[in-house]
């Protein structure tokens, strides 16, 4: 498959797009910087800006799928604006390439963990991830109006981080809008396991115009 990945050197981008090469896959890896690209067979690294839905369709033609791992910087103190831009962009961009196919890693921050109560919202969660989950919310919920793309949105496991990664399982569980939990009340995958669960994605779609979500 011919697929392009927006964010291809972020922390899950880089994942993902492992896991495209070892699959077979053609990937144009889109990213600010080219040269953080890790080169590998059948990937070409391209410069585009996510905020420019002109250079996103540009960037994506040609393709039939992609993937976007968006993400405005942890540290950008205007977080939630840039990433509801980008997003919004992105989605635009890939509808005035043609294409059909959209797969947006997210959040777990819009998870149900009760009726009614996404995760973003409860006292405990951390102030300085907020920005970022509420742009992911709030951006799922647009994304939902969308009617022309066949879209996947796939929030992680609550605990993705490079402290629940560095190796592949090779097996999740999957959930719709609540996380998934094991034994002892965890939601938890690795990075690379939830790569496996965006290809796997790619490769056979389950969730087209839906959220989904994995975990351990």
């Amino acid at each position: 498959m011919r697929v392009a990945l927006i964010g291809a050197s972020g922390f899950v981008g880089t994942a993902i797009l492992k896991e495209l090469v070892q699959r077979g896959h053609q990937v144009t890896a889109i990213v600010r910087n080219p040269e953080k690209v890790v080169e590998a067979e059948h990937v070409t690294a391209l410069k585009a800006d996510a905020l420019n839905a002109d250079e996103v369709a540009e960037a994506v033609k040609g393709n039939e799928a992609v993937v976007s791992a968006y993400n405005a910087g942890w540290s950008n103190p205007d977080l939630y604006n840039d990433f509801m831009k980008g997003s919004q962009a992105i989605q635009r961009g890939v509808k005035k390439a043609g294409l059909k196919r959209l797969l947006v890693v997210g959040g777990a921050g819009s998870l149900f963990i009760s009726e009614g109560v996404q995760l973003v919202d409860t006292p405990q969660f951390p102030a300085d991830w907020k920005p970022g989950a509420l742009g992911a919310r709030d951006y799922l919920n647009t994304l939902k109006e969308e009617q022309d793309l066949d879209w996947t949105f796939l929030s992680p496991a609550i605990e993705m981080h490079p402290g629940t990664s560095g190796e592949k399982k090779g097996n999740y569980r999957v959930g719709t809008e609540t996380p998934v939990l094991d034994e002892n009340g965890r939601s938890v995958i690795s990075v690379e396991d939830l790569a496996g669960a965006v290809v796997d994605e790619l490769e056979n779609p389950k969730h087209i115009r839906q959220r989904f979500t994995v975990a351990y």
